[in-house]
């Protein structure tokens, strides 16, 4: 079983993450010291979501309404959020808002797209506000 205190000749890097369920970047702490090499998850919350159909939809979703529209034009992520939760019910697509930012969140750090405000390329991580999602 390997040791788990630190090794002063070996010290892990403590460079910036992506958590694997919402996108976002999170930073090292010193509560993660012993594990920052395992940790995922930014959070006890994401830790306990795992991608599944919906979210995968949604990917599915944002990436052919882009490619449909070609290199140049962007879309905003409510347009896949209505093709996944159906259009006549407004409550269906709203909730599927959150993860619709999430599911481009993770594109974005699979390198597939870029998410943009005002035309320029923003930080997935710290992006508020309304946003457009635009192929790499």
């Amino acid at each position: 079983m390997p040791d788990r205190k630190p090794k002063p000749d070996r010290t892990t890097p403590h460079r910036d993450k992506v958590c694997k369920a919402c996108g976002r970047a999170f930073s090292w702490r010193k509560k993660w010291e012993r594990d920052w090499d395992v940790i995922n998850y930014c959070s006890d919350a994401c830790k306990g979501h795992k991608p599944d159909n919906t979210d995968h939809a949604l990917e599915a979703a944002i990436l052919s309404l882009l490619a449909e529209r070609g290199r140049d034009k962007t879309i905003c992520p409510s347009e896949a959020a209505k093709i996944v939760g159906g259009q006549e019910d407004r409550g269906d697509w709203e909730s599927l808002m959150e993860p619709a930012r999430s599911a481009a969140r993770r594109l974005v750090a699979a390198g597939r797209i870029v998410i943009t405000q005002h035309s320029q390329i923003v930080d997935p991580s710290t992006a508020k506000g309304p946003i457009r999602l635009r192929l790499r």
